[in-house]
């Protein structure tokens, strides 16, 4: 399984959205949504669980995003540390976005993930796809609440 994930949001925080792409063999679906009030970080993060959520039993994926943050965290095990540590980066700083940051790691443990970072706006197709769905989205008439950011647990 292939899942191509990207996050947008215009004024940051402000509107946003997130855009996904998920292929295997010749079946392929895209996935989009767009919230009021959120953050370019959040709609990234969201496009990789909307993406993982999506499957309807344990698989290896390879997930394409362009967004370094998750990579990062999750290859190098910060997303794992911050969880062990109580959301805190350290021993002063919280971690951002814990509530979707656990998510993020319940799937990556029902699923065989290979996080995959691609530069974003070079001219990969689905990437490409992936950003035109995202910024679409948050364009959109009827845009979901981010209800924990808006409330300030993000």
């Amino acid at each position: 399984m292939t899942i191509y994930t990207d996050g947008a949001c215009r004024c940051n925080p402000g509107p946003g959205g997130y855009g996904v792409v998920l292929m295997s063999g010749e079946l392929r679906k895209e996935l989009s949504a767009g919230f009021e009030h959120t953050t370019n970080n959040r709609m990234e993060l969201l496009a990789a669980i909307v993406g993982l959520e999506a499957l309807k039993k344990p698989c290896t994926v390879t997930l394409y995003t362009d967004s370094k943050y998750i990579v990062d965290a999750m290859k190098q095990g910060w997303a794992k540390r911050w969880r062990a540590n109580n959301w805190k980066r350290n021993r002063k700083e919280a971690a951002k976005n814990p509530d979707l940051w656990e998510r993020l790691l319940d799937l990556a443990n029902r699923h065989k993930v290979s996080f995959c970072w691609v530069k974003g706006h070079s001219g990969d197709v689905e990437n490409e796809r992936c950003d035109r769905l995202a910024v679409a989205a948050s364009h959109s008439s009827d845009l979901e609440v981010d209800a924990i950011y808006v409330r300030g647990g993000a």
